[in-house]
């Protein structure tokens, strides 16, 4: 990002509500304190993923409540400021970490904006073993509810349901779909005089054994 576009994106954030859980801001003027850097990355990782935002920021040299630009001189050398991204990948799960952080020279003072990616899906994002969350602008651990509903957005793969490609009607045992009607007739005995009506094809997919005619690995 240009630095025009990094001070209208501040200048946007700026004017947003303080209750928003992806977003954070800190003075930060001269240190800020490592560990709970990580617990804010990890909160708002995880917050953005459940607010289905791409990216969570948090933001040093602005103070929180008033938004107000202050400056801060936070690792002030440009290789330790990058060096950061490593550090925090030591303690995150699978090593997440800041996908940039920008250096923004106002006239009001330096800003530096970490961009924090998202939880991945399923996958929410801890701190040393910990999961952190947000609870309007309070920084605490992440409930039960909310890890669970990063967790269950991995929806399990059905294996037998999967497309068999190149396979045919062809390639199917005569005999057992024989045995197939005798059985759906038994469980279906309402549909038994429409079953002898169907060809395989129909059968098949009303059995869900198929998937509009293609053969599965159930088949």
């Amino acid at each position: 990002m240009t630095d025009q576009e990094l001070k209208q994106l501040l200048d946007k954030f700026r004017k947003m509500p303080a209750e928003t859980e992806w977003l954070e801001f800190k003075e930060a003027r001269n240190q800020y304190d490592f560990n709970k850097l990580g617990k804010y990355f990890s909160a708002l990782s995880n917050e953005a993923n459940l607010k289905d935002k791409r990216f969570a920021w948090l933001i040093f040299g602005v103070k929180d409540d008033s938004r107000e630009i202050v400056g801060t001189n936070y690792r002030m050398d440009r290789a330790s400021l990058d060096n950061l991204k490593y550090e925090i990948s030591q303690h995150t799960t699978d090593n997440i970490t800041f996908l940039e952080i920008y250096e923004l020279n106002l006239s009001e003072g330096r800003v530096l904006m970490f961009q924090i990616p998202a939880a991945p899906q399923g996958i929410p994002v801890s701190w040393d073993g910990h999961y952190y969350g947000r609870n309007a602008s309070s920084l605490g651990p992440l409930n039960i509810q909310e890890i669970d509903q990063i967790r269950s957005q991995i929806k399990k793969d059905d294996w037998s349901a999967k497309i068999c490609y190149g396979a045919t009607l062809e390639d199917l045992d005569k005999a057992a779909i024989k045995k197939a009607r005798i059985e759906y007739k038994k469980k279906n005995p309402k549909l038994a005089d429409e079953v002898d009506k169907w060809d395989d094809t129909i059968f098949l997919d009303k059995a869900k054994l198929t998937i509009n005619g293609k053969i599965t690995r159930t088949a």
